[in-house]
């Protein structure tokens, strides 16, 4: 069967949630500067995306984590590939991921930083799939709650593809 991607949030509607969140997030740290931490590859198109509609002064550092499991699944335990480059302490922190699943790695992560004592921390995800958590992660920024499908397009892959796609499409026809 042939790969397939249907549409489930377009470009449009995309761009008009990282606008409302970016004004949210402004709001929220009205006369602060917020620290934009990126875990890559996925989140990296949304987290250039939301920067640019952030009014408040905004710096920007990148994670690479990798979690082991069956293939298939994560296990939650997490091998950082490429540490911040710069300390949280005292620092009001952002973090942005591009969907939030099982949050097993997620939770991890976050209380990795949380021992880097940031002022405070946030998380900020594109696409949040609630049904599927596993551990508990508080979502402070949610773009779209999806449903339990495959989601590919704007940073998301399936096998290093479909990353550039500049909308939200559900990959169908893979094994």
């Amino acid at each position: 069967m042939a790969e397939t991607i249907s549409i489930l949030h377009s470009e449009e509607e995309v761009a008009r949630r990282v606008e409302e969140l970016g004004r949210m997030i402004s709001e929220d740290y009205k006369g602060k500067q917020i620290h934009l931490i990126c875990v890559l590859k996925g989140g990296v198109f949304f987290m250039c995306e939301l920067a640019k509609r952030i009014s408040v002064p905004v710096s920007m550092d990148f994670m690479s984590v990798s979690s082991y499991g069956d293939g298939t699944s994560s296990s939650g335990v997490v091998k950082i590939a490429k540490d911040l480059d710069e300390p949280l302490e005292g620092r009001d922190v952002l973090v942005v991921e591009d969907i939030v699943d099982s949050g097993r790695t997620l939770s991890y992560l976050l209380e990795i930083l949380a021992k880097r004592r940031p002022n405070s921390m946030r998380l900020c995800t594109l696409l949040d799939k609630p049904d599927r958590r596993i551990r508990d992660v508080k979502v402070d920024y949610t773009g779209f709650e999806i449903e339990d499908r495959f989601v590919v397009g704007y940073g998301l892959d399936y096998a290093q593809k479909y990353r550039n796609l500049p909308y939200i499409g559900v990959l169908e026809g893979v094994e």
